[in-house]
């Protein structure tokens, strides 16, 4: 018994080449070998944000200024990322530094140009007595508190006995409040009066009117110098004679603001 062969159709050969290559075509996609995928096989824009795995893009990846500035993000360049010496003069856009961003005390007086502090630049009333070194005398106001005035002072007179004569002293610049006044015998010293320092330089406490005595001759033994009127402005002094003749005394002053 013969069963009877099936025939050839045209629409059979294609359908048995397309399953072939199907076949094929699947057993080739899985036995890629390694390195085989390249540039051509992709397609424009096969590669999205999406497919890259996280950390892939590296800064060995990255040409050479790839990155912008349109680039980056907002607050994406930290001051940790910022080299030593990367910010220069030159890089600054005009009116970038302005008083708000400098530190108290960044800007010194070995940071100021010869002449950078003109007229015009300061405030009114900012140069103030307190703001002048200790050696800088006042030209008006009173007298800086802690700065000392010195002098001499000489009076005398020829009379009987009891007989006195007046003098008086100016400061060259006023005190702010009347010193309290002491009068030393030649060679005395208080703590508040420490003495004349080798001779030539009356001392004084803040506060303290200090008269030293360094000659004298006939006065009065219970009252030989006095001083009286102590002001703000100066002070007084009174000679007493002991006995008939001559009498005087003279010496130096220290007077210290409070």
């Amino acid at each position: 018994m013969q069963f009877p062969r099936p025939k050839l159709s045209y629409a059979n050969v294609i359908a048995t080449i397309a399953l072939f290559v199907a076949l094929g075509g699947a057993a080739v996609a899985a036995g890629l070998p390694k390195n085989s995928v390249g540039a051509n096989q992709l397609k424009r824009n096969a590669v999205t944000a999406a497919k890259l795995k996280r950390g892939a893009v590296t800064s060995g990846k990255i040409a050479p200024k790839a990155v912008s500035a349109g680039k980056l993000g907002a607050n994406a360049v930290l001051p940790g990322n910022l080299g030593a010496g990367i910010i220069t003069t030159d890089k600054l856009s005009d009116s970038a530094v302005i008083a708000s961003k400098i530190k108290n005390g960044v800007v010194t007086t070995n940071k100021l140009n010869n002449g950078a502090v003109t007229t015009a630049k300061l405030g009114d009333g900012s140069v103030t007595l307190g703001k002048l070194a200790d050696g800088v005398a006042p030209l008006l106001g009173t007298l800086k508190s802690g700065q000392t005035l010195r002098g001499v002072f000489d009076l005398g007179d020829t009379g009987g006995i009891g007989d006195f004569t007046r003098g008086a002293i100016s400061f060259q610049f006023p005190l702010l409040n009347t010193a309290t006044v002491t009068v030393l015998k030649k060679g005395e010293t208080t703590a508040n009066c420490a003495g004349l320092g080798g001779g030539s330089t009356p001392a004084a406490t803040g506060g303290n009117l200090c008269i030293y005595v360094t000659e004298s001759k006939n006065l009065n033994a219970t009252t030989p110098l006095a001083a009286e009127n102590n002001t703000r402005l100066g002070f007084g002094l009174v000679a007493k004679s002991e006995a008939a003749g001559e009498y005087y005394a003279y010496g130096q002053w220290a007077v210290t603001a409070p």
